[in-house]
């Protein structure tokens, strides 16, 4: 199973289009309907669709895997109670695939869709390859970890004091939940091929008067490079590379595992961090009821 993809409503579809293209690094990979899709240079169909909304929402997080998975899934989904999610024959996106949508525990809605033929590559080694993963604030962060564990199987990977990390394959984590007063999108974080692809890019964003809302820096758990911009669209968005890779051998972690020093929020401690920024972009995504 893989993360593939974020589908958002925005007010302006063009405007995010046009910043998530020519300054955050994604390539255009069709429109359908009312939806316009980008990819990165990875083989997923695509990482982004934007529909016009009067309001930002987050229409769907959607992973992908094969039939076999998908029929797992669901079987499983039922069997912790979820209710029959409907199969849907052939979802309109690029890359095609059937699959089901699967209410979260606070209205979150995943997308399970089965694989098809997948995209070429691009080769571009300083543009974002793939998604890595998903952060979501939570009234919850527990039982939507549980939830998503129960329901997709998907797997404990590390717990902070604010934080729930889930995964789905061997990157550290697809999910992560963050303890909050309200269920949103915290920030989506796009892969990069090296430390040097993230550096290259903040000094990209830079040149062109957008500075970091918090990095470079190296995380914790997943130990992952990072840097946090705010999108004119209102979402964060992260550049991040070396994501750790787990197997079952790997002890999760627990709240007294994940202690920083006095005033530092990272491994390297060398950044400082916009909270009032980046807390306006955390609520600004929600799922719609």
């Amino acid at each position: 199973m893989r993360l593939r993809s974020v589908e958002l409503e925005v007010p302006d579809p063009p405007a995010a289009v046009a910043f998530m293209r020519e300054v955050w690094g994604l390539a255009p990979a069709g429109a359908r309907s009312r939806a316009t899709y980008l990819r990165g240079t990875g083989d997923h169909p695509y990482l982004l669709a934007f529909t016009a909304s009067s309001t930002p929402a987050i229409a769907s997080i959607t992973f992908s895997g094969s039939a076999g998975e998908l029929d797992s899934l669901h079987a499983r989904a039922v069997a912790a109670g979820v209710r029959a999610p409907a199969r849907v024959a052939e979802f309109d996106d690029p890359g095609g695939g059937g699959g089901f949508v699967v209410g979260g525990a606070e209205g979150e809605r995943f997308r399970f869709v089965a694989e098809g033929t997948r995209a070429a590559p691009i080769a571009d080694r300083d543009k974002p390859i793939q998604l890595t993963h998903v952060v979501l604030n939570a009234l919850d962060r527990d039982a939507c970890a549980k939830f998503a564990i129960d329901a997709f199987g998907f797997k404990l990977a590390d717990r902070t004091k604010i934080m729930t990390f889930v995964r789905c394959n061997s990157s550290h984590h697809a999910l992560a939940f963050v303890h909050a007063e309200l269920s949103s999108l915290n920030h989506i974080a796009f892969e990069m091929s090296d430390i040097d692809a993230v550096m290259k890019n903040i000094g990209r964003l830079r040149d062109l008067g957008l500075q970091p809302a918090w990095g470079p820096g190296r995380h914790g758990p997943g130990n992952n490079v990072f840097a946090y911009f705010i999108t004119p669209f209102g979402a964060s968005m992260e550049y991040t590379a070396e994501v750790q890779r787990v197997d079952d051998s790997y002890r999760v972690g627990t709240p007294d595992d994940w202690k920083w020093p006095p005033n530092r929020i990272d491994h390297w401690g060398v950044s400082s961090r916009d909270n009032a920024k980046l807390g306006e972009a955390e609520r600004t995504f929600r799922f719609r009821a």
